[in-house]
C-alpha cells in the first residue's frame, strides 16, 4: 500500500485526473459554444479557454517559468479534442447526469490541490496557495463566462463552487504544513468531490443577501 502512495505515484494519477478535467471542461465550453450558435472557430476558443484558462492565470500569476499549458502539448491536445467532440456531437444532454457530476467535482477538486502544491512548491505562503489553488480551479469558466456574456457562476446564485476550491486548497495547505502532503492530495480530492456532489444534489449554496435564510425543513407525513 505504501508503494501505491509515493508522492511520484499520486503526482502521476493527479496529472491523469488533470488532464481528464481539462477534457471535461473543453467539452463544457464546446455544449455553451453550440447554445449560442458559434463556429468551429469559437467552439475552439471557449473550449481551450474553459479547459485550460484557469491554470495559465495560476502560472502568469507565480512568474516560475512558462504555463505548463504552453509547454506540455498534452494539455493543449486533450482540450481540444473535449471541445471537438461537442462540435461533432451534441453531447449536452450528457453534462446534467451522474457521471459528468461527478467527472466535473473531481476535476474542481484536483485543480484546487494542483493550485495550492504548486503556489507551496515555489515558496510562496498560505494564502496565495489558497487564493491560486482557487483560481486554478474556476478561471478558466470564469473567463469563459465572460465571453459569452454570462456573470460567471463563481460569483453566485448557483451551488458552492469556488468554496469547494478554496476548502479543497486549505486541506492541502495544511496537509502539507504538517509534513504530509501525499495525504493533502488524497484527502483534498476526496474531500472536494464529495462536498460537490452534495452540493449538486441538495442545492447547497451561500446566503446571496442579508435577510436570507435557510429552507425550512419538509415535514415528513405520518
Amino acid at each position: 500500500m505504501a508503494g501505491l502512495l509515493t508522492p511520484e505515484r499520486v503526482s502521476e494519477a493527479t496529472r491523469a485526473l488533470d488532464l481528464t478535467g481539462v477534457f471535461a471542461n473543453g467539452m463544457l465550453g464546446g455544449v455553451l459554444a453550440r447554445d449560442r450558435d458559434l463556429d468551429l472557430f469559437g467552439f475552439l476558443v471557449i473550449g481551450v479557454i474553459s479547459g485550460l484558462g484557469g491554470g495559465i492565470i495560476r502560472d502568469t500569476l507565480l512568474q516560475h517559468g512558462t504555463p505548463i499549458a504552453l509547454t506540455d502539448y498534452t494539455y493543449i491536445t486533450v482540450a481540444v479534442a473535449g471541445t471537438l467532440l461537442s462540435f461533432l456531437f451534441d453531447v449536452s444532454r450528457h453534462t446534467s447526469g451522474p457521471a459528468f457530476n461527478l467527472l466535473d467535482a473531481t476535476a474542481l477538486s484536483v485543480w484546487g490541490v494542483a493550485g495550492a502544491q504548486k503556489t507551496l512548491s515555489v515558496g510562496l505562503g498560505w494564502l496565495p496557495a489558497v487564493l491560486l489553488g482557487t483560481i486554478t480551479a474556476v478561471g478558466g469558466g470564469a473567463v469563459r463566462d465572460l465571453l459569452l456574456g454570462h456573470t460567471p457562476r463563481v460569483l453566485g446564485g448557483r451551488t458552492l463552487y469556488a468554496t469547494v476550491a478554496a476548502l479543497v486548497s486549505a486541506v492541502m495547505v495544511v496537509c502539507s504544513r504538517l509534513g504530509a502532503p501525499v495525504v493533502g492530495i488524497l484527502a483534498g480530492i476526496v474531500s472536494g468531490t464529495l462536498l460537490r456532489l452534495a452540493a449538486l444534489s441538495w442545492g447547497w449554496r451561500l446566503p446571496s443577501h442579508r435577510d436570507w435564510r435557510p429552507p425550512a425543513p419538509r415535514r415528513r407525513d405520518g
